[in-house]
């Protein structure tokens, strides 16, 4: 694969809270009958990562959006696929009649995806883990399809600037893309970026970005018949390549708000991180437990970040606090406010349904979250390597996670954990 660098100085996003546009007229809204010759009553569904957070996304895509079917689902496992598909059927029979995936349109393997995108769908739903992100974003995009597309965008600096190429040309092609940062979706994060935006904290003096909380996704034991790609996959957020380690995966979602209301991206960053209570064992993978960040922006604002995962619930913190010279917005104040104001993770579905038909803002997030996924990578990059990474350093990067090779037997050499000093950004 060839990859060119192209330098991206600030955000692609438009200027509303969500970093959507506020009118029609800023563009021109595609109906999927534009993009694909013919209207459609249904908007068909399909689904790229059939775990639990692929499965509950399509709920959450029932809940939120009306006139939609799922038709396809690909996973590499079959069992995934098939237990998850009977699990929304079970659980979830109020939808029924619009789970609609016959025996043709499951497809498992490795080029599932492939055969998922080719198909007679408008939407699809990446839910991988984020390794395959840019792989199945750009498959996605080519086809012509609308994008949910669940965070982070990528685990490497080869992968995200794959995904920025495909971001780029979704604009192009005004197809919709909605995130999986779902805090872009609450209406309580919204008024609060339209109160910064709007001068009501004055200027952005300093931000803080907080998760803090237990591990996650843990097997608890490897099966004697997985080869060691199969394993690392049902293993995988243990593991930096297909995970991207803590920061990136995880704490994205913070940091993203902090990004959001910046209106840009970070320009350097120092880290430190390590493992203090993650064995050195096959089941822990090569990831760090704790990672502290200083991010600094082009203005001079620097951003502390901060993501932990303690082995039992201890102290817990998942926030984000922007302080001005005229006041400050602290997440922990919001505690409760999902209730009251609904489910943003039904809501992203409802504004991706609006946006495709035209019935409301038109939405594309790829860009905007592209941009905070490599400010993760930039400061993952910095604590394993114990030195300051730049932007454009991070952009110009050769690294790239990804197996050259894949099949359920191929052998994976781990990487060391990164030792800085002796760890190297290439």
């Amino acid at each position: 694969m060839e990859h060119k660098h192209t330098s991206v100085s600030r955000r692609s996003f438009f200027t509303t809270s969500a970093g959507v546009a506020t009118t029609a007229t800023a563009f021109q809204i595609i109906r999927p009958e534009l993009v694909r010759g013919q209207g459609k009553a249904k908007l068909k569904v399909g689904l790229v990562g059939c775990g639990g957070r692929g499965r509950q996304a399509v709920i959450d895509n029932f809940k939120g959006a009306v006139n939609t079917e799922l038709v396809a689902m690909a996973d590499i496992f079959e069992d995934k696929l098939e237990g998850n598909l009977n699990w929304m059927r079970t659980q979830h029979a109020q939808f029924a009649d619009r789970i609609k995936v016959d025996a043709e349109h499951r497809f498992v393997g490795f080029d599932a995806y492939k055969k998922l995108v080719a198909s007679d769908v408008d939407i699809v739903m990446l839910c991988t883990p984020p390794g395959y992100r840019p792989a199945h974003f750009e498959a996605a995009i080519n086809a012509k399809k609308h994008v949910f597309c669940e965070k982070p965008f990528g685990t490497d600096p080869v992968g995200v600037r794959r995904f920025m190429a495909a971001a780029r040309k979704s604009e192009e092609m005004k197809l919709t893309v909605v995130s999986g940062a779902q805090r872009r979706f609450q209406k309580e994060y919204m008024d609060q970026m339209d109160r910064i935006k709007g001068g009501g904290i004055g200027d952005i003096t300093g931000l803080y970005a907080y998760w803090v909380g237990t591990p996650v996704l843990q097997q608890k034991a490897r099966d004697s018949k997985w080869g060691d790609m199969a394993w690392e996959h049902r293993n995988w957020y243990s593991y930096v390549w297909i995970c991207g380690d803590q920061v990136v995966e995880q704490h994205l979602h913070n940091i993203d708000v902090c990004c959001w209301a910046m209106g840009t991206h970070p320009v350097k960053v120092w880290a430190s991180g390590g493992r203090a209570w993650r064995p050195n064992e096959e089941l822990y993978g090569n990831i760090y437990d704790h990672l502290a960040a200083d991010f600094e922006f082009a203005s001079g604002v620097h951003m502390s970040s901060y993501c932990r995962q303690y082995p039992g619930r201890l102290y817990g913190n998942v926030s984000e606090r922007i302080v001005g010279n005229k006041g400050e917005f602290d997440s922990r104040t919001l505690r409760g406010a999902r209730t009251s104001s609904g489910n943003p993770y039904e809501h992203e579905h409802t504004a991706l349904l609006n946006s495709i038909r035209g019935d409301g803002p038109y939405i594309n997030h790829a860009m905007a979250v592209a941009e905070s996924t490599m400010a993760c990578v930039m400061a993952r990059e910095a604590a394993y390597t114990g030195e300051e990474i730049t932007w454009d350093r991070i952009m110009a990067s050769q690294l790239d996670l990804m197996p050259k090779e894949y099949g359920y037997d191929v052998k994976m050499e781990m990487t060391p954990i990164p030792v800085p000093g002796q760890y190297k950004l290439i």
